[in-house]
């Protein structure tokens, strides 16, 4: 059995803030495996088209994203909560190899267990190109 991942559902306003926060701070260090903890071994996700299924698949996931995505940058905001479940919006910028740079915007809804751990995460996204004059995450 996995350790807790606090705060644990149900969510409050403090407790549902401090884990988009923890979410976000987790996915700004591009690092898949420290981000992969934070899911079920089991975990469920739709990233677009992509459907994948358990922690390991989502590592994968990540390594290409950010091999593709390069200084990505994200900001999460939490549009609501309910006892185990969260929608979030989210923004973030990153340019591909050739230099064209991009903003992502999208929404993404989660469910927990009871120890804390993602174990669906549905996320809807658009890319839209941007001069690299115009990005405003840092």
């Amino acid at each position: 059995m996995e350790n807790k991942r606090y705060p644990l559902p149900p969510f409050n306003m403090e407790t549902a803030l401090q884990k988009v926060q923890a979410a976000e701070d987790a996915w700004n260090t591009r690092d898949p495996e420290k981000v992969s903890l934070a899911y079920t071994i089991d975990t469920e996700w739709r990233n677009r088209t992509d459907f994948l299924n358990g922690r390991e698949e989502v590592k994968q996931f990540l390594k290409k994203k950010w091999e593709k995505e390069l200084d990505y940058k994200l900001k999460k905001e939490l549009w609501g909560f309910r006892e185990n479940r969260m929608a979030v919006r989210f923004e973030y910028e990153w340019h591909d190899h050739n230099g064209q740079w991009y903003r992502s915007y999208g929404n993404e809804l989660w469910e927990f267990d009871e120890n804390g751990y993602m174990q669906k995460r549905f996320a809807s996204i658009n890319d839209m190109p941007i001069a690299e004059t115009d990005r405003k995450l840092f």
